[in-house]
């Protein structure tokens, strides 16, 4: 890792290329469900595509985050992250040509899981580009700047999206696409350093030191994903307009963007007390937003969610930072980040086939597991000592 004690321009810039690079990264999956949605509907006459195309990414991502991280083990972590942009970008660029064309919308699926296929690889190694360019005393604060700005690209893409697919669908791919490949103008060099080092990556990730936290991530997904899909039938729930959904989405964000800039300003890893507490409030959160005793009760829910989103990430990375094997971390952040989408897929499943109380009782029991496989593991580890 780097150490540099005061930030001085020369690293200043860097992680400032670095930051901007983590927000860009994100935005074809934050605007992706508009503008797929916007594509399917002017091709079909119907929406339903655009969510089979989200489908498509998202499993494709999970199926292909280990896989293509190997792949690269043997390049530096920079020139690896341009080659997985550069794919994503050509298979989001044809998609709009093919929009254009009006082709068989087949391939407008086939081609969003080719786009979706390097997404996990491409937040681990991104992740692991990090670990080179900061001391372990500077990567607090870079995950809260990362975290406040990818919570204002998943607000705003989505709006900005929507605006341009207003004009015509095609414009809303084009510029996910292009803006979706800042991260290959913009990551910092770190070096002829292979992302999988001189070593082989043999044996397996999945230690239960790691997997504890793999399925916090999972639960944590999950929570957040029960609350943004889930949010039109709340809004319905309580006799309201399906556009009044905002009222639970933009407290959950809101609270999220101001968790990373808590976890910023402190700029300090939290101890296991406090991420036990964290991951209590996450928990309580979410039952109090199931149990629906009122608008504002479930209002307080997802803040209370929301709120403990940014610091539990950042720990997430933080100590999978630690548990890693130097030479595999990009492995390992792009298991996190497939435990994150396989969160989503499993509060989105559920949604789709049982009642929203119900989905959201499931997603609260995997939640309150999560907290407890936490507490019973902390204490293990107090009595061992």
């Amino acid at each position: 890792m780097v150490s540099q004690s005061p930030l001085t321009p020369s690293s200043r810039w860097p992680l400032l290329r670095w930051s901007i690079s983590s927000a860009t990264l994100g935005v074809p999956q934050a605007a992706a469900p508009i503008a797929y949605a916007l594509v399917a509907l002017s091709l079909t006459g119907d929406t339903s595509g655009g969510a089979a195309m989200i489908l498509a990414t998202t499993v494709a991502q999970v199926v292909g985050a280990i896989p293509i991280t190997r792949l690269g083990k043997n390049l530096p972590l920079a020139t690896f992250l341009r080659l997985l942009i550069v794919i994503r970008t050509l298979a989001l660029l044809s998609i709009a040509v093919l929009v254009v064309c009006e082709a068989a919308f087949t391939w407008l699926i086939v081609l969003s899981a080719v786009a979706g296929l390097v997404n996990g690889a491409a937040y681990g190694t991104l992740r692991a580009v990090l670990s080179q360019l900061a001391s372990a005393s500077r990567l607090p604060r870079a995950l809260g700047i990362a975290a406040t700005l990818n919570e204002l690209t998943f607000v705003l893409a989505p709006v900005a999206a929507s605006g341009l697919g207003s004009i015509a669908p095609v414009y809303a791919v084009l510029a996910l696409a292009l803006v979706g490949a800042a991260p290959a103008l913009l990551v910092p060099n770190t070096g002829n350093h292979p992302s999988g080092g001189e070593h082989h990556a043999t044996g397996s990730l999945l230690k239960p030191s790691i997997l504890l936290w793999l399925l916090c991530a999972g639960a944590g997904g999950a929570t957040v994903a029960s609350i943004e899909i889930g949010s039109v039938a709340m809004a319905l729930r309580f006799g309201y307009e399906p556009a009044l959904a905002i009222l639970f989405t933009v407290p959950l964000c809101l609270t999220a963007v101001a968790g990373g800039i808590f976890v910023s300003v402190r700029n300090r890893m939290a101890t296991r007390t406090i991420v036990l507490a964290q991951l209590t409030v996450m928990a309580a959160g979410s039952a109090l937003a199931t149990a629906g005793f009122s608008l504002a009760a479930t209002v307080v829910g997802t803040v209370l969610i929301g709120c403990a989103m940014a610091p539990l990430s950042t720990y997430y990375s933080l100590i999978l930072d630690t548990l890693a094997p130097p030479h595999r971390r990009a492995e390992v952040f792009a298991l996190m980040r497939t435990a994150n989408a396989m969160g989503v897929i499993f509060a989105s499943a559920l949604l789709s086939v049982v009642s929203l109380s119900t989905a959201q009782t499931a997603v609260t029991g995997l939640m309150i597991a999560a907290t407890l496989a936490v507490g019973i593991a902390s204490a293990t580890t107090k009595t061992s000592r």
